[in-house]
């Protein structure tokens, strides 16, 4: 029997004994929070903390927006986990080696300056090492990021031919997405062109804040040149957003980076080789899973997906392997 189904029969939350035709609609998001406050006390909860244990947990975090819950987080990291570094991963694999029991390495993707002003003093304070996974064309820049601008843009009566006019943001962020590479950088062009107003500036990190987050024990990584979906580019583009932003950071940092993780958080073979050709010895997935403690393929490594206000109750559940297992198991059946 699998954890997963494991959880599923012995995490379900108890029934309110409510008449059917008395009962109200339950929303998604308080369905999430009820799951994550039962989750946490569930029998299941033990097993799978157990075999966390033997596991290798990769948090990936985005921008920092509440920097004591962030760094509450960080403190149950040093009671409940071994916190390690992207070298210690490396070092592991040439080993051949797994890493120690309970091994947690946190990691960051499209870094702002929050990042640098929120959470490299709580990572500096308790002395976790980190990743940061960096876009390239934006270092240096207030550029939004894509999907911000976008957002902002379908709010303020942006359209694109290939765009169905009047869509919610969300809805024209999906498309975009969906989109092949060309035509996302072309109806983001139209988006500009005829939205009412600009996007507000965001201050990005600099090339001098590289150094700083490196010097501080936070590995700066590769996350292409501009965040596509590299799944929805052809094979010219896709050697062309890794190896461009490989060179930035190698300008800007003195020494090649070794990591890369995926902007569009699934693993790509085309981009596998060229990160080979390229000397990277550790790639990294967004598939909310816990990995092995010696990683079967250094180039896909799983990651855990959570924020600083994500709740301590769920921030366990996540931890341990359980709330990710669950959420499989509901996509599954859904």
């Amino acid at each position: 029997m699998s954890y997963a189904t494991t959880a599923a029969a012995v995490c379900a939350p108890p029934q309110p004994a409510v008449p059917s035709s008395a009962a109200a609609p339950v929303r998604s998001g308080e369905r999430g929070r009820d799951r994550s406050s039962w989750l946490r006390f569930s029998p299941a909860q033990p097993l799978f903390r157990a075999r966390a244990a033997q596991r290798l947990a990769v948090l990936a975090y985005h921008g920092i927006t509440d920097p004591a819950s962030f760094g509450a987080q960080l403190d149950r990291l040093r009671r409940l986990a071994t916190p390690v570094s992207v070298q210690d991963v490396e070092r592991s694999l040439a080993e051949g080696r797994p890493l120690p029991p309970r091994s947690v390495l946190v990691t960051f993707d499209d870094p702002d300056r929050t990042v640098l002003r929120h959470a490299l003093p709580e990572l500096v304070a308790r002395r976790i090492p980190a990743a940061a996974f960096v876009i390239a064309e934006l270092v240096g820049t207030e550029k939004p990021f894509w999907w911000h601008e976008a957002a902002f843009l379908a709010r303020h009566g942006g359209r694109a031919r290939m765009l169905p006019g009047g869509a919610r943001p969300d809805r024209v962020l999906a498309l975009l997405k969906a989109m092949p590479d060309p035509d996302r950088r072309r109806s983001l062009a139209e988006l500009r062109v005829s939205a009412h107003r600009r996007p507000p500036a965001q201050e990005q990190l600099r090339p001098e804040d590289l150094h700083v987050l490196r010097e501080a024990d936070v590995a700066v990584g590769n996350h292409t040149l501009g965040h596509p979906s590299l799944r929805r580019c052809d094979e010219a583009t896709v050697h062309a957003e890794i190896a461009g932003a490989h060179r930035a950071l190698t300008g800007w940092l003195g020494e090649a980076p070794t990591a890369f993780a995926y902007p569009d958080g699934g693993f790509d073979e085309r981009a596998d080789a060229v990160l080979r050709r390229l000397g990277y010895r550790l790639g990294f997935l967004s598939d909310h899973r816990l990995g092995p403690r010696l990683p079967a393929h250094p180039l896909r490594i799983s990651r855990l997906q959570v924020d600083s206000t994500t709740s301590t109750r769920r921030f366990d559940t996540i931890l341990s392997g359980l709330e990710p297992a669950v959420q499989r198991l509901l996509g599954a059946q859904s």
